[in-house]
């Protein structure tokens, strides 16, 4: 079997568990972990090259980009330029459509494909919320996340300027409505009400009702788990009421890295370009032989 040659790009929660996931499928080659910090190598990278730049690394036919969401843009479009494939999790929902058109151009460009948004919301949620309205195509859907951590809104949090680190929970208060609780250790120095002003004006924030906490340890508080709960009620052809409810509960880094690994093997079935997962067939995710997977599964 010949193996598909992966990089990961980033090495902070997603690029941990996605070293977990990639060490696990079996239709998957290492070839390395580019990061910006190349003299300190953690016990688990033992073995596998650790550079600053993925054209370092020989041939990579997919590069999982498990960096901040808003590093992604240009990062996939300079990777992409070298003819490798891309899967991230970008995810701000609202600028989802103009990302995959960005890198859309680049890939035809250079023959790579991108598969934009390959987390677990967007991503496999977004699959889920596809399905119910292929099955009731009108009414509504609502999408109620936690309580958990998002970190994405972590780290657009810690980004902000005096947070020496930061944890941000989202509660769900029905509806497709959620509130942020936003934990903040700052540095020495740091003006609260300013921090607070800042994360709040954020993109991430401005649409929910959000709180800040000052706290002395994030540490004390951090906890990955994560979970969604889903319903959409509405009509299948003339019939009304037609209730469909869908849950998990998840460790946020782990099912994410697991479904980009699953995303970069579905790249290299597609033609070049850049798609979102709800436009990729759900068996190219999947490893093994196609008529064995639609006996299992069909």
């Amino acid at each position: 079997m010949t193996k598909i040659k992966v990089a990961i790009v980033g090495y902070g929660n997603i690029g941990r568990y996605a070293l977990e996931a990639v060490q696990a499928a079996e239709d998957f080659e290492l070839v390395g972990v580019v990061r910006r910090n190349i003299q300190d190598i953690p016990a688990e990278l033992a073995g596998y090259s650790v550079v600053d730049q993925i054209e370092k690394l020989g041939k990579v036919d997919v590069a999982l980009l498990c960096s901040p969401t808003r590093a992604i843009g240009e990062l996939a479009e300079n990777i992409l330029s070298l003819g490798i494939n891309t899967v991230d999790s970008f995810d701000v929902h609202s600028d989802i459509v103009a990302l995959k058109n960005r890198l859309d151009k680049v890939a035809k460009a250079h023959d790579s494909v991108a598969i934009v948004s390959a987390g677990w919301d967007p991503g496999s949620d977004s699959i889920m919320r596809t399905l119910m309205l292929a099955m009731a195509p009108k009414g509504v859907t609502y999408t109620n996340f936690g309580p958990g951590m998002s970190m994405g809104h972590s780290v657009a949090a810690k980004a902000v300027e005096g947070v020496r680190d930061a944890l941000s929970v989202t509660i769900p208060l029905g509806t497709g409505v959620h509130r942020r609780m936003v934990y903040v250790e700052l540095e020495k120095q740091a003006d609260f009400a300013e921090v607070s002003r800042v994360i709040k004006a954020d993109k991430y924030f401005s649409s929910d009702e959000t709180h800040i906490r000052q706290v002395d340890s994030i540490d004390a508080l951090k906890d990955v788990g994560h979970g969604v709960h889903m319903t959409h009620k509405g009509v299948s052809g003339a019939t009304h009421n037609q209730l469909f409810e869908y849950s998990m509960r998840i460790n946020n880094p782990a099912l994410t890295s697991q479904f980009m690994v699953s995303a970069a093997r579905a790249t290299m079935k597609q033609a070049a370009g850049a798609f979102t997962v709800i436009e990729i067939p759900p068996v190219h995710f999947l490893q093994g032989d196609l008529d064995k997977l639609i006996a299992k599964l069909v």
